[in-house]
């Protein structure tokens, strides 16, 4: 199935998750976003989501640290990722990194250029705002206080547009028991990790060609964050106007957008 593995690589004396899939050459990176689980047991099912990849490239997605420690930032997961890169002689990659994953890719893409080839940043931020600060910090109370079943279904909420709530809303019990998290301590600590990302400023030090994704009802980091950084960049960007945070499970022709572009001039 996919030649999907998962693997765990030793960095900052740590092992780092990490699932490998595909049977192309060309090496591309996924970083995905804050998560109350983790990649461990997904190897199948996110290699089927993003099986159209399988041919042409080598997919690596890359978990968190364990030891995710208080204060970690944004910045320090990038850190993380380059590390891993250079210690699997991974570089020049294609990059797509979604929400918090999009905020490593920002950094990552700024400090280690030779380990970008070409970059794709959806339902992103470059720098805060009044929304995604009132939303995490929502998230970060709810599991400070043990509201589990209420974070799980608030994180649906803010993520899904209510036509796929609609249709999925009585399969919502069961994701609460499946994403209730299993180390409440790590999710706050990544939770707050999402507000520490202030790269818009530095954002001209990205000089490989970049694909911006965004959707315009996203009622986490906002469809205005997402335009944000495409004019401060210049780049190509592809807005969703009926999709929110969640578009890159929701629209059909997500995948089939990136692909494309990370297959122009190859």
């Amino acid at each position: 199935m996919y030649n999907a593995k998962e693997l765990k690589l030793n960095i900052h004396n740590t092992q780092l998750d990490y699932i490998t899939f595909g049977t192309g050459r060309k090496p591309l990176i996924m970083l995905q976003g804050l998560s109350t689980r983790g990649i461990k047991g997904m190897a199948l099912p996110l290699a089927h989501m993003y099986r159209l990849f399988a041919r042409d490239f080598k997919v690596y997605i890359f978990d968190r640290r364990p030891d995710v420690f208080d204060g970690i930032t944004v910045h320090d997961l990038a850190s993380d990722i380059a590390e891993a890169m250079d210690a699997l002689g991974i570089a020049n990659a294609d990059v797509f990194g979604v929400s918090q994953g999009g905020m490593i890719a920002q950094y990552l893409a700024i400090d280690r250029p030779d380990l970008v080839h070409k970059l794709v940043l959806a339902v992103t931020l470059s720098k805060n705002n009044d929304t995604v600060m009132r939303v995490v910090e929502g998230w970060i109370e709810m599991a400070e206080h043990g509201e589990m079943k209420k974070l799980v279904a608030d994180m649906a909420e803010k993520m899904y547009s209510d036509a796929y709530l609609k249709r999925y809303r009585p399969l919502m019990p069961l994701l609460t028991v499946i994403q209730k998290p299993k180390d409440v301590r790590r999710f706050v600590a990544l939770a707050k990790s999402c507000l520490t990302c202030n790269a818009y400023e530095i954002l001209d030090k990205i000089d490989c060609p970049t694909l911006v994704i965004g959707g315009r009802q996203d009622k986490v980091v906002t469809g205005a964050a997402s335009e944000e950084i495409a004019e401060k960049l210049g780049c190509r960007i592809h807005i969703y106007e009926n999709l929110g945070h969640a578009a890159y499970e929701e629209a059909k022709d997500f995948n089939r957008i990136v692909y494309d572009f990370l297959m122009e001039n190859a």
